[in-house]
């Protein structure tokens, strides 16, 4: 396969990775938050084991199984529930854009943990992100410290589960850099993850699930979202242009934003572009610090160790 090929096909990873915010909600609406997400990665873990496949476990080192399966599914447990609880679409595509601050969290593990070198450009970066986060979650106000108290007051739990999230993504994709050995566990964490819905929803959640049309259609597009998405990133970064791929990423906070909006029916302000244009700012403002093009990290954090 050639560069330009394995590009495009990589590009297209971003357009799937950006509906899942606005396909997970409205995958919950139907079926609610955790048998909604249970679904999705139950299915998502289908498309990759024909896709991907199963890889062979008794080759990986034995750090990465226990961390990166740790971590990764308290990360997606994170995500799908913090845009599950959301208390509306608009609020969902908040949360989601919560989510957003893993590359400012990431740079700042490697450089405290890893020892990562940086150059200045980290400092406004860093700071982008914040304030754009802060501009989103003010929500009509923009940039106003009250109305964003007043926002996350009225729903902690998802505001909460997102800021988690980015916090353990940082810390999974700085562990699995040091123990991965180059190995690629998607799949089984994929099971790992839809394991612990199910857990949760027949301990805690349990409700009668009923099907319909919509929600099987909104079920197998959040799911081939989630699971081609990987795949597509993989070709990418094995075969094409990892600058490119990379650089395009950090893109997704505003690409997503638009398809939530239009999925979920949610207008959005313009103050919420102007945080979210300064939350992709922050980020390849981070991407640059450490270096153009050095990075493999996707739209979730997905580098190629995890694909």
């Amino acid at each position: 396969m050639n560069s330009k090929k394995a590009t495009l096909i990589g590009l297209t990873s971003v357009l799937l990775w950006s509906s899942i915010v606005g396909l997970i909600r409205s995958v919950s609406e139907y079926f609610g938050a955790t048998a909604g997400a249970a679904m999705i990665y139950s299915v998502a873990s289908l498309f990759l084991f024909c896709s991907v496949g199963m890889p062979k476990l008794d080759s990986f080192p034995r750090k990465y199984l226990l961390w990166g399966s740790l971590l990764f599914v308290t990360y997606e447990l994170c995500l799908s529930l913090s845009i599950g609880y959301a208390d509306s679409g608009r609020q969902a595509i908040e949360v989601g854009m919560v989510n957003y601050l893993w590359p400012t969290f990431t740079l700042i593990s490697a450089m405290t943990f890893s020892r990562q070198r940086a150059t200045l450009l980290v400092v406004p970066g860093v700071a982008c992100s914040i304030v754009g986060i802060a501009w989103v979650v003010g929500g009509d106000q923009g940039l106003d410290v009250f109305s964003m108290l007043a926002n996350v007051r009225a729903n902690p739990l998802s505001y909460g589960l997102a800021l988690a999230g980015a916090v353990v993504w940082a810390a999974y994709c700085t562990v699995t850099t040091n123990v991965a050995q180059g190995k690629n566990g998607v799949t089984l964490f994929f099971i790992l993850v839809s394991l612990a819905l199910w857990v949760k929803f027949f301990l805690q959640d349990y409700r009668p699930i009923s099907f319909s049309t919509p929600a099987v259609v909104y079920l197998l597009l959040a799911a081939a979202a989630m699971g081609f998405g990987y795949a597509a990133w993989n070709v990418g970064i094995l075969h094409g242009n990892v600058t490119v791929l990379a650089g395009s990423s950090y893109f997704i906070p505003v690409f997503s934003s638009a398809l939530s909006a239009i999925l979920l029916r949610a207008p959005l302000p313009g103050s919420f572009w102007i945080g979210a244009s300064l939350v992709c700012a922050g980020s390849i403002l981070c991407w640059r610090a450490t270096g153009a093009g050095k990075s493999s990290a996707g739209p979730e954090g997905v580098g190629a160790e995890r694909t």
